[in-house]
């Protein structure tokens, strides 16, 4: 696993946001240099929680460890600033996506070189699907950002992987898989040791159809366990080896968390791992921000264009924005074009968004039957082609309150509901069902129909 501190970076870098979140008083005496400092002791001990919960056998018990050390209490202020972001991947990581959301929120601020709205600029939506493959013709390289704790903005990288296929792209990279796992291309899909991210069921599923479509899938993280300019000159420096300096006409798309993929501007200090890139290969790849005009838990959180486009356009699925003269909108410098995400919208206290506009089908589960009512139950669906050891195509835990008796803290998956749904292509899957400490409490073989 890569250094946890890695990717808490992230999270350092919304001091005002921290700063916000505390209270009033205690505002006034606390300097950047003071906040910077408990956000370190923070990610400290957060860092060893994870590795506590890595002890646990099972993601539910990892989870369980997460979730218990998040309501324990600490005097940092900065604690739960930190510890919100690892608790929202191991949500990700069990399905409970609304609550992943909830946990960590990275506020959408507008920044005074923020280009004027585009609807202002004469710009007009389009959907994202059909807007970047065109876009993406005669691209070297096409590269997307996430947010990690938000697997919306994977959804869209995943619906584009056939169309770049047939523009040519060839080779795929995405961020902590992990070069070990030597034998992901021939297998075919990821396991528990392909990578950090990949734990998360939707972005198994995006390596996963590179890997069906005939992407050549290459590992590019950082192997020295370094942060901010070193690690992002690490990452280039990998792909450039990996990917280039063998096939110097590849065709590569790559999925990066936030600003590694920006073109231009200080990023942690130095440069982001695209500028470095730059450096190495003379390419020019179309750089595709996800992260910034996304819905939030709390709708004060969104970006004010957001709130003023999803009002005016009311979407239903993923646009960009198109000028006269073909090019596209970006919302800062340093990107090709940003990507408007519509409001979620739950289903059975799932985002409907896990359908991938249209390519999975929602497929009803009842927790009192397969997980015999025993709760907390994890039930995860693999392609039945697949061994037990492949991250599944979808997962989600019941755990709802007691119907007698003290309810207890915690966030409940599924909004506390005993019946949900998976989202699934057209296939066969096997289902199973199990508690904390990996008993299987139920199996099932299903057959899911396309729509």
């Amino acid at each position: 696993m890569p250094s946890c501190r890695l990717a808490a970076c992230v999270a350092c870098l919304l001091l005002p946001i921290g700063m916000a979140a505390m209270p009033r008083q205690e505002q006034p005496a606390m300097t950047p240099e003071r906040w910077y400092a408990l956000q370190m002791q923070a990610a400290d001990k957060a860092d060893r929680i994870m590795r506590q919960a890595d002890r646990q056998k099972t993601l539910l018990g990892r989870y369980e460890t997460m979730l218990s050390a998040m309501f324990e209490g600490d005097r940092n202020p900065a604690f739960p600033v930190i510890f919100s972001q690892y608790l929202a991947w191991y949500q990700t990581y069990i399905g409970d996506y609304p609550n992943a959301a909830a946990s960590f929120s990275a506020q959408g601020v507008q920044q005074p070189d923020d280009h004027a709205p585009p609807l202002a600029s004469g710009m007009h939506a389009q959907p994202a699907v059909d807007a970047l493959a065109r876009l993406a013709r005669g691209r070297q390289a096409v590269f997307f950002n996430e947010a990690h704790h938000l697997p919306l903005t994977r959804t869209l990288t995943i619906e584009l992987l056939a169309r770049l296929r047939e523009e040519g792209f060839d080779t795929f990279a995405a961020e902590t898989l992990y070069a070990r796992d030597d034998k992901l291309q021939a297998r075919g899909y990821p396991i528990e040791g392909s990578g950090f991210y990949t734990n998360e069921p939707l972005c198994a599923e995006m390596v996963r159809t590179a890997l069906r479509l005939g992407y050549r899938v290459v590992p590019y993280e950082s192997e020295r366990g370094d942060g901010g300019d070193a690690r992002e000159r690490s990452q280039a420096r990998n792909l450039y080896e990996r990917v280039f300096k063998a096939h110097p006409e590849a065709r590569l798309v790559v999925d990066a968390g936030y600003g590694h993929i920006q073109e231009s501007g200080k990023y942690l200090g130095g440069q982001s791992m695209a500028e470095h890139l730059r450096k190495l290969v003379d390419i020019d790849p179309l750089t595709v921000e996800q992260t910034m005009l996304v819905p939030h838990a709390d709708a004060t959180h969104d970006h004010p264009y957001y709130t003023d486009l999803v009002t005016r356009l009311k979407p239903t699925r993923p646009l960009v924005f198109i000028g006269g003269d073909g090019k596209p909108w970006a919302l800062r410098e340093g990107y090709d074009v940003s990507v408007l995400f519509p409001p979620e919208a739950l289903r059975r206290g799932r985002p409907t968004w896990l359908a991938l506009d249209d390519l999975r089908t929602p497929y009803r589960v009842d927790g009192e039957g397969l997980c015999r009512a025993d709760y907390p139950c994890l039930v995860e669906a693999r392609y039945a082609d697949e061994p037990d050891a492949a991250i599944p195509a979808d997962r989600l835990v019941f755990d709802p309150p007691p119907s007698s008796g003290p309810a207890g803290r915690g966030l409940r998956p599924t909004g506390g509901a005993s019946v949900s749904e998976l989202y699934l292509r057209e296939g066969s899957y096997r289902l199973v069902a199990t508690d904390a400490q990996g008993r299987v409490l139920g199996r099932r073989s299903i057959r899911v129909r396309g729509r």
